[in-house]
């Protein structure tokens, strides 16, 4: 009986003292609570990186949820997205993962939540300036390049020009080796395989910088393409049956679209619908690298620029109440 008392007399003095703390505003905080992780797939280039983090930051903050960025390269993080090992993709393109897009779309593995931005593009360039001074003519072709092979020498091939294409692993890469075959330009080129995206646009900008010729594979948005006076090289007007066979055409109308696992609606239905909502244009995502670029900033620091850029835009993705937390946690 005295113990039970005692204890008693334990419980109301550890409760009064509780109490005591939380009125002088001492009690400790609340231990942070989330709903669990979300995942974004963390392709090798800035602005789906650049996305990855707007969208991270609203569902961090706004949602309340963990995230992580899972880094890879397109096709082995698609897979990873219809295992259900990620759950968000930022920027789909399409029409470079067309096979495993079409196979896990049809799977029920992926669903597609519509456009992230819809007036992208992707292709082959050269430098204006090539142009302007008569090295090449105005509306060159693809198939055309063979003619100009020795204005883009190789420089550990004297025989061949060198093509500029993504780096191992990128889809681009495997079209382009399909297009140059289809384009008989393999016989006049070797294909060049730069080892990161870094080094692609940096091989680009180095040429155009000392007047040098350069002949690659690009697309945009990318703050290089806003920075360079480049030309499209011209194919053929897109034909599915002939890009099905040989790609030997205009890459298709470019989507870069949100791609979730097909589960994930279900488990964050608010952060799907968030998703759903976000929409942007290759404008903006050619300011935001541009301002990356300027001023050497990351794709953490390129985030917060657009949420407070953008600010109009994207509190129409999202309720209310959330974007009053976002704006709260911005720095």
């Amino acid at each position: 009986m005295k113990c039970n008392k005692v204890i008693k007399i334990l419980g109301v003095v550890v409760c009064g003292f509780v109490l005591l703390l939380s009125l002088i505003g001492c009690a400790p905080a609340p231990t942070p609570t989330t709903k669990g992780n979300i995942s974004f797939a963390d392709v090798g280039w800035d602005s789906v990186q650049v996305h990855n983090r707007i969208a991270g930051f609203i569902v961090e903050h706004g949602y309340g949820y963990e995230i992580e960025m899972v880094p890879g390269e397109t096709i082995p993080l698609f897979e990873g997205l219809a295992r259900g090992d990620i759950d968000v993709e930022m920027e789909c393109w399409v029409a470079n993962q067309r096979e495993a897009y079409d196979k896990h779309i049809a799977a029920g593995d992926v669903v597609d939540l519509g456009s992230n931005f819809p007036d992208s593009w992707q292709g082959w360039l050269v430098p204006t300036f090539m142009i302007e001074n008569g090295d090449l003519p105005q509306g060159v072709s693809a198939k055309d390049m063979s003619q100009y092979w020795e204005l883009f020498k190789d420089p550990e091939d004297s025989t061949k020009g060198r093509f500029y294409t993504g780096p191992a692993g990128w889809e681009a890469q495997k079209v382009d080796e399909k297009k140059f075959k289809a384009y008989g330009l393999d016989e006049y080129y070797n294909i060049f395989l730069p080892g990161s995206n870094a080094a692609l646009a940096g091989s680009m900008v180095a040429a155009c910088e000392k007047g040098e010729p350069w002949f690659g594979y690009y697309w945009e948005p990318t703050w290089v393409l806003g920075k360079l006076d480049m030309t499209k090289i011209v194919e053929p007007v897109f034909d599915k049956g002939v890009w099905d066979q040989e790609r030997a055409c205009s890459w298709p109308s470019t989507e870069v679209n949100i791609v979730v696992n097909a589960n994930f609606p279900d488990r964050a239905p608010e952060v799907a619908e968030f998703l759903s909502k976000y929409k942007t244009t290759t404008a903006m995502a050619n300011k935001v690298l541009a301002y990356m670029q300027e001023n050497k900033a990351s794709t953490e620091d390129a985030a917060i620029w657009f949420l407070k850029e953008y600010d109009s835009l994207w509190t129409e993705w999202v309720p209310a109440d959330i974007a009053s937390k976002v704006k709260a946690a911005l720095p």
